[in-house]
């Protein structure tokens, strides 16, 4: 791959690279281990009780590293899980969880918010229209992918 195509993946990859290493960074600061910080962020953006399938789903981590994290949170009196039928469970934060989540997560999304309301209207529309686009698009062809070479 060569060309325009290979110089704007880079600059993707990059771009992407520098993003995560700036929520780590952030998680880092305010004393949060990364899967810590992505299951509190997603509970706070969905909202309470978050179903534990949204939190595999949103947070962008395997099954076993959140279980590894739930543990560990609720552990600390940071939350519970709670029933919801025969197999369902949905994540609770408990008071001292909220306040955590106040201290942390909370703090991260306003900065995201200023930034995106710091932006043009149409900017902000676009940005999420093409990202969509992106990930719709490779969706559609990661579908295709064949596992042998």
């Amino acid at each position: 791959m060569q060309g325009k195509s290979q110089d704007s993946l880079n600059r993707f990859n990059y771009l992407f690279g520098e993003t995560e290493a700036l929520y780590h960074e952030m998680s880092h600061k305010l004393g949060l281990a990364d899967s810590a910080m992505k299951i509190l962020y997603t509970v706070c953006d969905t909202g309470e009780p978050c179903p534990l399938q949204e939190v595999c789903r949103r947070s962008g981590l395997s099954k076993q590293t959140v279980n590894s994290a739930l543990r560990k949170l609720e552990g600390e009196g940071v939350l519970y899980l709670q029933s919801t039928g025969s197999r369902g469970k949905q994540v609770c934060l408990t008071e001292a969880g909220r306040a955590l989540a106040a201290r942390t997560v909370v703090r991260i999304i306003e900065m995201e918010n200023a930034v995106l309301a710091g932006w043009d209207p149409r900017d902000v529309q676009a940005y999420l229209a093409f990202t969509e686009r992106f990930l719709t698009d490779l969706k559609a062809r990661a579908s295709a992918l064949d596992p042998r070479p």
